[in-house]
């Protein structure tokens, strides 16, 4: 073996469990950062993972990576930097116990991250979500089920491994109903529940007749639902939902979109954006700004409040359509 092999494993042994305690979450993460790296440069030198070398790993090599994850892997921006997050981690780490390989490491901490564009956050109306949740066949277990966890991520605003993390446990449904949940960062936080939420969990639960410690939204095995279970049901609920609500068929219906338009709908009746991030399990509160980007109403408000005097407010509408044509010959 040479340095990079030991290094690595000390790198997820020592520093990310023992001193840093990072999350399994992190971890896998990195993990498939690594693997990825190690086996895009083993292919492109013609050595064995276990042998590659710091001279290996340069910069030109780590450029030459994150360009084949956009072009060949056909990744996004955010998950090009994420890849590049852990590699900087890991060479940071590398620095202090090789300070001969300084200048190399150096130039590979030099790479940049690459800005990308930041979208307006998409939402489902209260139209849409009524349709979302009908759609789901309450006739049989699962549809129950996946009516309850869409309808818990709807009011909760829950992450969709949140979700899936729940034990029977962290549900209560007595005076002061909420769920309790661990979040990013192993933030724990209490979320409430509103009357809708507590009279479908507590058929739920009796239903379920799960113990406390089990998973509160489990497969038929009994085993926790994973991450892309929750999003190809979501999805297939979306699709049938079209049919009554045509207008979420032009939207990519995620659990994540379920959590921004919890984050609407407490917008829309008025709560500020620091209650919101509490609510989300946010630590900034420039986090929660991108709803009030999406929220057309605000801008609509202030808009009018900027009119010229003696100018109607309103949106604009457009004129009939064969005078329009008309005054357009």
């Amino acid at each position: 073996m040479t340095l990079v092999a030991p290094t690595l494993q000390a790198f997820f042994t020592e520093r990310l469990w023992a001193q840093r305690q990072s999350s399994p979450k992190t971890v896998s993460a990195y993990r498939d950062s690594f693997a990825l790296l190690l086996r895009f440069v083993s292919e492109r030198t013609s050595t064995s993972p276990s042998r590659l070398d710091f001279a290996h790993l340069d910069a030109p090599a780590i450029g030459a990576f994150l360009q084949h994850l956009e072009a060949d892997r056909h990744n996004s921006t955010r998950t090009r930097n994420a890849r590049l997050a852990a590699i900087r981690s890991f060479f940071r780490f590398a620095a202090l116990r090789h300070p001969e390989h300084a200048g190399s490491i150096e130039r590979v901490l030099a790479i940049p991250q690459k800005r990308c564009v930041r979208n307006v956050v998409s939402f489902l109306t209260r139209a849409e979500a009524a349709a979302l949740l009908s759609s789901a066949d309450r006739s049989s277990w699962t549809g129950r089920r996946d009516h309850a966890l869409m309808l818990l991520a709807l009011h909760a605003g829950l992450r969709v491994g949140e979700l899936v993390g729940l034990c029977c446990q962290d549900v209560a449904l007595g005076a002061g109903a909420h769920v309790r949940c661990r979040g990013k960062g192993r933030k724990e936080r209490c979320t409430p529940l509103s009357r809708e939420a507590v009279a479908v969990l507590r058929n739920w639960l009796a239903e379920r007749a799960g113990r406390p410690e089990e998973p509160l939204f489990p497969t038929r095995r009994g085993t926790p639902l994973s991450a892309d279970a929750v999003q190809a049901f979501v999805a297939k609920y979306a699709i049938a939902a079209s049919a009554q609500c045509p207008s979420i068929a032009a939207k990519h219906v995620t659990p994540h979109v379920l959590r921004h338009s919890n984050a609407m709908f407490l917008r829309e009746r008025g709560v500020d954006l620091s209650t919101i991030a509490l609510w989300l399990g946010h630590e900034q509160l420039a986090t929660v700004q991108v709803y009030l980007h999406a929220d057309l109403a605000i801008k609509e408000a202030a808009l009018e409040r900027a009119a010229p005097p003696g100018s109607k407010p309103g949106r604009y509408r457009p004129a009939d359509p064969l005078l329009a044509f008309l005054e357009s010959l």
